[in-house]
């Protein structure tokens, strides 16, 4: 099996995956808030501070979006890519500038496809912790893997 690229018949249920790290910039928070999401707690630290989150936050949207880098870096070695069909998110916590983040994922399901043998359809939990091990972000999602080619 290669370590690197994994296909369905490599998976099982109950593996777990830990990424790299990432650390959150102020700069980049504000810069994504500025293009994507420009709520005044994710741009000012005056205004972080005056908001429920009392000081400056990431948007939940740049959290996912660091999710996904450290997945498809390594966090989760999929062969042909981390190919989603949908899935729950939840923000249980703010990310805050000077954050290290990491994912830790679990396989909780696999499903060949009856209709598509190269395939299946694999749910993964994938939690997101800053430093301080707290949990701010969780992702349940479905997952596109296929099998080796024959």
């Amino acid at each position: 099996m290669e370590m690197d690229r994994l296909y369905l018949e490599d998976l099982q249920v109950g593996q777990r995956f830990t990424s790299g790290t990432y650390l959150m910039e102020e700069s980049r928070i504000k810069e994504f808030a500025a293009e994507f999401d420009p709520q005044p707690f994710h741009l000012d630290e005056a205004a972080g501070r005056t908001s429920v989150f009392k000081g400056l936050v990431a948007s939940g949207w740049h959290t996912a979006a660091v999710a996904i880098r450290l997945l498809a870096t390594g966090g989760l070695p999929i062969a042909n890519g981390v190919i989603g069909f949908g899935g729950e998110i939840a923000w249980p916590k703010p990310t805050r500038p000077g954050d290290v983040l990491h994912i830790e994922s679990e396989i909780v399901e696999i499903v060949p496809s009856r209709s598509k043998p190269q395939q299946g359809v694999v749910t993964v939990r994938s939690r997101m912790l800053n430093q301080n091990d707290e949990v701010v972000y969780v992702l349940t999602a479905k997952l596109l893997v296929f099998r080796r080619a024959i």
